[in-house]
């Protein structure tokens, strides 16, 4: 899996996203990990304190807030749900958001007894194909999501990310890059989650958001 993921990053590296005046959409999509909650931190505010830092020219979008020290954080992140729920209700919302870059993070809510891998990467590529009507030259950065501690629960996850780099290989194209992000390699669920060893605490929220920007950093200029 090492090898697959290494060669899928060199796509970070084949696309730039130029800005202009009007800002960048950054749109991220996901579950509970995404949106944030009461007991633990999501990336999305880091994240927008590395990009505030840049002098980037971007806005988060989508139809759910919320509260960031500069202001309200706009997103798709919802708990408790899963991938092919995202995939049901991502058309509609895209039309709305408009985004340029996309950051999907999706594959929990389910148990390794549901086989559940086949499942989500088809949810994830009717995502893209959603994201690509409304905009044909979107970015996509698909996570390799994070693992889990809870086990046997999230077994699968290993499974789901080799897949989810077969999936980045075929739907890639230079004008609409589908790259991968490596949020699994790196983050470790006995120190970077809360006491449930899903959801991650204020360390692990950073080191997601490195990620993503580091990769948002290769596209946009």
């Amino acid at each position: 899996m090492k090898s697959a993921i290494l060669s899928s990053l060199l796509y970070l590296s084949s696309f730039i996203f130029s800005a202009s005046a009007e800002p960048i959409r950054i749109l991220a999509v996901g579950d509970s990990i995404t949106q944030g909650g009461k007991t633990f931190v999501t990336y999305r505010l880091p994240l927008d304190q590395k990009l505030r830092a840049t002098g980037l020219n971007y806005v988060f979008v989508g139809s759910q807030q919320s509260d960031g020290p500069n202001g309200p954080l706009w997103h798709e992140g919802y708990g408790g749900r899963n991938a092919e729920f995202l995939a049901g209700i991502m058309p509609q919302k895209l039309k709305q958001a408009k985004p340029d870059i996309i950051l999907l993070h999706c594959g929990h809510n389910h148990s390794a007894e549901e086989k559940p891998v086949p499942g989500i990467i088809a949810a994830e590529r009717t995502i893209i194909e959603a994201a690509r009507k409304q905009n044909p030259k979107v970015v996509i950065l698909l996570a390799l999501v994070i693992p889990s501690g809870k086990l046997p629960k999230y077994g699968y996850i290993p499974e789901l990310n080799q897949s989810e780099v077969l999936l980045a290989r075929e739907l890639h194209r230079p004008d609409a890059p589908v790259m991968i992000v490596d949020q699994f390699t790196g983050f470790d669920p006995q120190k970077d989650t809360i006491l449930d060893k899903v959801h991650p605490n204020a360390q692990g929220a950073e080191k997601m958001a490195t990620k993503w920007f580091t990769a948002l950093k290769g596209v946009v200029r």
